[in-house]
């Protein structure tokens, strides 16, 4: 039985036509999701950052489609990828885009038990003096 989610799908991915087509592809495979929203990288993102384009694949049968869309050169595929972004700021985006989706009081609870199975087993390899044996 499928099951369609409310929550949309979020992609992070390169921006050209086959991350483009990700999207509708795994919609379509999954017949689970509602609606998908990009959230890395948009044309804005590339805009915005500056981000350099490169060679396209030319033989993408994608191409002219995604080409049109953005007012590409048909002749000239292009291409960017997520990674051209500086590390810290591709996870503060990254971070950005899930925060509203984060259960505070449920993650308070997570880490609060992390941290007391790490003292327990802390105080359990304290009672090894380092020769195999208590």
């Amino acid at each position: 039985m499928s099951r369609t989610l409310a929550a949309p799908w979020r992609n992070i991915g390169d921006f050209d036509c086959s991350g483009e087509d990700i999207e509708r592809d795994w919609a379509a495979r999954t017949g689970c999701w509602a609606r998908v929203e990009r959230v890395l990288l948009t044309p804005g993102h590339v805009h915005e950052y500056g981000l350099p384009p490169t060679e396209g694949k030319r033989d993408d049968p994608r191409w002219p489609a995604f080409a049109g869309r953005y007012g590409f050169d048909l002749e000239r595929p292009v291409q960017w990828e997520v990674e051209t972004l500086d590390p810290a700021e591709l996870q503060r985006l990254v971070l950005a885009a899930v925060e509203r989706y984060v259960d505070r009081p449920q993650l308070a609870r997570q880490v609060a038990d992390e941290q007391r199975q790490r003292q327990q087993l802390a105080a359990f390899l304290r009672r090894f003096d380092g020769s195999g044996g208590p």
